[in-house]
């Protein structure tokens, strides 16, 4: 950064930071610590892979993980769960009972870890899941990645929000950078909120700013833009 001071910034990872087979720019770790200013890590991931993200790439372990579900602060050692898995464990289960599958295999990892919501893998019936969702008050979230099923009011603005509060900072004095209709909600807290070329339409339509570039490359030209005070 060439000013004293950059805003706060949080952003998405897949999709964001990484290129279009979900694997991480290497440039992301010198961009991200170079950043003068508090930095969010926030994903539909269950939280221990933001958290080793943060690690590996020399960050603050500030994140919010599982769409909002669960936050972390470094500086004040706070874990929040926002959520309760039990309702989406419901719907996976009528799922699985009703002769569809979650999509990933009997380890089901990317549910292994996952607190507050259930994840279904975006090559399965989707219909099903949105109607069983809604039975139990729930809803599906389609990441481009994943099918989440989850509280309609577990986000990841809400979590900014509850990040925001822990740092000291309101969540308009942000600048939000994804890709994704999970984003939206953080676009919606933030003050300045940037969609990569790559976005899908409601990430676009909720964006003050589209980059020209896709994918990592549109995160850096996001922080460029910041930076020179364009945006």
């Amino acid at each position: 950064m060439s000013g004293a001071t950059a805003p706060p910034l949080v952003t998405d990872v897949d999709g964001t930071l990484t290129d279009d087979e979900l694997r991480l720019d290497p440039r992301m770790g010198t961009a991200l610590r170079e950043w003068d200013g508090p930095v969010v890590l926030a994903t539909g991931k269950v939280l221990p892979f933001p958290i080793a993200l943060a690690n590996y790439l020399g960050l603050e372990r500030t994140v919010i993980a599982e769409n909002g579900g669960v936050t972390f602060v470094d500086a004040t050692d706070e874990l929040g769960v926002h959520g309760d898995r039990e309702a989406a464990q419901a719907v996976a289960d009528a799922y699985v009972e009703a002769g569809y599958d979650l999509g990933w295999g009997p380890a089901d990892l990317p549910n292994r870890w996952r607190e507050t919501e259930v994840i279904a893998a975006r090559d399965q019936p989707l219909e099903p899941l949105r109607d069983l969702a809604a039975e139990h008050g729930l809803e599906v979230v389609d990441t481009q990645y994943a099918y989440h099923v989850k509280s309609p009011t577990m986000t990841k603005g809400k979590g900014l929000e509850t990040v925001a509060d822990a740092l000291g900072y309101e969540p308009t004095e942000f600048v939000a950078v994804g890709d994704s209709t999970n984003d939206v909600s953080t676009f919606e807290a933030a003050g300045t909120a940037i969609a990569v070329a790559n976005a899908d339409d409601a990430a676009l339509a909720a964006a003050d700013h589209v980059t020209d570039a896709e994918f990592a490359d549109g995160f850096l030209e996001a922080l460029d833009r910041v930076d020179a005070g364009e945006w």
